[in-house]
């Protein structure tokens, strides 16, 4: 099954705005996503760009997000724990929360990536990407990305 992942700060393939950049206020976008699978414990996103220099980067690890959770508001505070219960991991930036798009040079594209998980996840408090790519393996009911790009001024 796959989820759509929409935002409405920009379209599927389209530009991010810069207030969710490094050159704007570098906060969270809203996103919104449709039904998840019956049997869903818990909710995931990552974002990345693979289109950085040194490989890909990593944006946003967000974890836990409960099941019944279809949306994230415009700036999710960039605490570890958010009142949801949700967690939210260690990024590329070296710290916890979103981090926006900053690509050196050209246009990259950044995927927003949504998982439908039959589990809540046990991490540390400095998981990453990495991390929650493993504990979520063999527990993935249905996932969803959203495109979007962006070129620095």
């Amino acid at each position: 099954m796959e989820i759509k992942i929409t935002s409405p700060a920009f379209e599927q393939g389209g530009l991010i705005p810069a207030r969710h950049t490094c050159d704007g206020a570098d906060i969270s976008p809203p996103l919104q996503w449709a039904e998840v699978p019956e049997g869903t414990k818990s909710i995931a996103l990552i974002s990345d760009d693979p289109d950085a220099p040194m490989g890909t980067w990593v944006h946003w690890v967000l974890y836990n997000l409960p099941p019944e959770t279809r949306e994230l508001p415009e700036n999710i505070p960039p605490e570890q724990t958010l009142p949801s219960g949700a967690g939210q991991g260690i990024t590329d930036f070296g710290r916890v929360g979103y981090g926006g798009p900053c690509p050196p040079s050209g246009t990259h594209r950044y995927f927003f990536k949504i998982y439908a998980l039959d589990a809540e996840l046990e991490l540390p408090a400095d998981a990453g990407k990495r991390e929650l790519i493993g504990a979520m393996q063999g527990h993935i009911l249905a996932e969803g990305q959203l495109i979007g790009k962006y070129r620095r001024r």
